[in-house]
């Protein structure tokens, strides 16, 4: 094994564990339409406003390195405009939903 295959798996199963723990982080508020159950703050959510979109993108970058086949990489042209897509809607939702709550939250947040 190369050095970027094994850069590949340890970026693809750390990607993969932190989609997990975004997910229970995220526990009831997770829904797979965009919606605005709750505003989840802690965890990762603590500094990023969508990690499982994230890490999930990470986690495919990691097996393509991996595997060492770039076109692993076309499935991301699909998922980041539709993640953009949700994390949109997801912001005007909770937006409208949390006011000022979510504008704080969202100025001390990265993506």
């Amino acid at each position: 094994m190369s050095v970027e295959n094994i850069a590949g798996v340890v970026l693809a199963v750390v990607s993969f564990v932190l989609v997990i723990v975004s997910r229970v982080q995220l526990g009831k508020a997770f829904a797979v339409t965009p919606q605005a159950k709750d505003l989840v703050t802690h965890g990762v959510y603590s500094r990023l406003r969508h990690p499982m979109y994230v890490f999930l993108d990470l986690a495919i970058c990691g097996i393509a390195l991996a595997v060492g086949r770039w076109y692993v990489l076309l499935p991301l042209a699909i998922l980041v405009p539709l993640q953009m897509r949700n994390a949109r809607r997801e912001g005007k939702l909770l937006q409208e939903k949390f006011g000022e709550r979510y504008e704080a939250y969202r100025r001390g947040t990265w993506l």
